[in-house]
């Protein structure tokens, strides 16, 4: 029994240590309006030895996916990408009109004060993952 606990400590230590090495900032999800099935999702990431951002999920949404906002010519575009470089200790900034996070296929309103649960899913320089948990607070776009 005491092995057991010591293990499972050792597993905690190392689960907190990777994830002390991903730090986010200033999460917030914008507000929505009734019917409304997306919104997005805003945060500063820091990851101490780098990695990219692979995934994320929410239990309000189906489905979220990393956006990057791009010039094409004239017209401003969005879409999908598989991941998010996260270069080591440097601060990568998810923004209104840059990289973002779309929640999709909202179960319900996304109302003012809110507190909206996200996993983001980091992976490291040599493919080992890490679910690091988010509380972003819902707002209306500033």
């Amino acid at each position: 029994m005491k092995r057991s606990l010591t293990i499972a400590a050792l597993a905690l230590c190392a689960v907190a240590s990777v994830q002390a090495q991903v730090r986010v900032d200033e999460p917030w999800v914008r507000t929505t309006v009734p019917e409304q099935k997306s919104t997005g999702a805003f945060m500063s990431i820091t990851a101490a030895k780098g990695g990219k951002l692979v995934a994320a999920t929410s239990p309000v949404a189906s489905s979220v996916e990393v956006h990057e906002m791009k010039m094409e010519g004239d017209v401003m575009r969005m879409r999908a990408i598989e991941s998010l470089a996260l270069p080591a200790g440097q601060r990568v900034d998810l923004k209104s009109g840059g990289y973002h996070m779309m929640l999709l296929g909202l179960k319900q309103p996304v109302k003012a004060g809110d507190t909206v649960p996200l996993t983001l899913v980091v992976e490291d320089a040599a493919g080992k993952r890490v679910n690091v948990d988010v509380r972003a607070v819902a707002k209306a776009a500033p």
